[in-house]
C-alpha cells in the first residue's frame, strides 16, 4: 500500500516509554501513515519490542538499526528512507494527538501544492495546554524563521515536511567524537525554498523528560562545539533580522573559543556582525565555564 505519511521516530535506548507512542498510533483515527523507527544503537531491547508490535500487526512498521551516531544521525538515515509524500517527526518521548494522521493527510489534499514546504502545527503538554504561543490567525502561510522573527510565536511547533525536500537538502554533518548538530540545519534551508502552510492544530503531545536532549542543551552546547559551529554559520547566513545575525554570532564567537579557534572572524561569513557579538560572545563562553563547573561540583561523586 502507498501510505501518504511516514511517521518517524529517532529512538535511543528508550524502549521504557516507546510504547506511549506506539499506542497513540494504534488510535489514529486514519491509516494513510507508516511508522518508521530509527534506532540509533539502542542496546536495551528496543528491537524485540518493536518486533514484537511488528508481529502485532497493528501498525505498518518499517525498522533500521544503526550504530549510534546521535539525533541528527538519525534523521539522516530518516530523509534517505522515507519514500512517501509527506514526512513528520515524533520523538520517542512524545505521542501524537488521534486524530493526528487524518488532520495532516486531509488539510494537505486540500491546500498542499509544491509551493509549500509542507505545514507547521502545534505541540501541547499532556494536559492539552499549547506549548508556547498559537499560531498567527490570519496568516495562510510561512516559513519557521519568519514566524519567529516577525510574528514572535513561541515555544516548540510540530513540522510536517514535503519528503521531496528533506531528502534533497544537505545532510546533517558527522563530526568525529560528536554526536549532535542542531536540526534546525535543515529548516533553514527548507524556509530558503518555500514557506509552510499554517495549521492551528495540535498534533503532537509532548514531555521534557530528564534524559532528552532538549533539557540538556547547555551539556550538548559543550560537547558538541563542531557541530554547533556549523549550524551558526547557517543561521548567521540566512538570520531574518539583524538583532537574529547578532545572536548567532554570539553563540558563534562562544563555539570557537571552547575549541580555541582564534580565527573565527576570518572564517564568519557575517563578520560585521561577528565583530559587534565578541563582548557577548566572551560574556557567553564565560557562563558556560561556569555552569558547567558548578555542575560537577554538585554532582554527587
Amino acid at each position: 500500500m502507498k501510505y501518504t505519511l511516514t511517521v518517524f521516530t529517532p529512538t535511543y535506548n528508550r524502549a521504557y516509554i516507546l510504547r506511549q507512542c506506539y499506542e497513540s498510533l494504534k488510535r489514529q483515527t486514519s491509516s494513510d501513515f507508516v511508522w518508521l523507527i530509527v534506532d540509533d544503537g539502542s542496546t536495551d531491547g528496543t528491537d524485540r519490542l518493536v518486533q514484537s508490535w511488528m508481529d502485532e500487526g497493528a501498525v505498518p512498521i518499517r525498522y533500521h538499526y544503526q550504530e549510534n551516531q546521535g539525533m541528527h544521525g538519525a534523521h539522516n538515515t530518516a530523509y534517505e528512507l522515507i519514500d512517501t509524500e509527506l514526512n513528520v517527526c515524533i520523538d520517542s518521548d512524545d505521542y501524537m494527538a488521534d486524530d493526528a494522521v487524518e488532520k495532516i493527510v486531509t488539510f494537505w489534499k486540500r491546500h498542499g501544492s509544491d509551493r509549500y514546504a509542507g505545514i507547521v502545527a502545534l505541540d501541547a503538554a499532556p494536559n492539552g495546554d499549547i506549548i508556547g504561543t498559537r499560531l498567527p490567525e490570519q496568516l495562510k502561510a510561512s516559513t519557521l524563521s519568519g514566524l519567529y522573527a516577525v510574528h514572535k510565536i513561541k515555544g516548540d511547533k510540530k513540522l510536517v515536511y514535503r519528503s521531496e525536500l528533506t531528502r534533497r537538502t544537505p545532510p546533517y554533518p558527522i563530526y568525529p567524537g560528536e554526536k549532535y548538530c542542531p536540526l534546525s540545519y535543515k529548516y533553514i534551508l527548507i524556509d530558503q525554498q518555500h514557506p509552510l502552510l499554517i495549521m492551528n492544530e495540535v498534533l503532537c503531545h509532548v514531555e521534557y523528560l530528564a534524559d532528552g536532549s532538549s533539557l540538556n542543551m547547555i551539556k550538548q552546547y559543550k560537547k558538541n562545539p563542531r557541530g554547533f559551529l556549523f549550524f551558526r554559520k547557517v543561521a548567521m547566513t540566512f538570520a531574518p533580522t539583524f538583532k537574529d545575525k547578532v545572536r548567532e554570532s554570539m553563540h558563534y564567537v562562544s563555539g570557537n573559543l571552547m575549541i580555541r579557534n582564534y580565527k573565527f572572524l576570518l572564517e564568519s561569513p557575517c563578520k560585521g556582525a561577528t565583530l559587534l557579538a565578541v563582548p557577548l560572545g566572551v560574556l557567553l563562553y564565560c557562563y558556560i565555564r561556569t555552569t558547567s563547573k558548578a555542575s560537577v561540583a554538585r554532582s554527587p561523586g
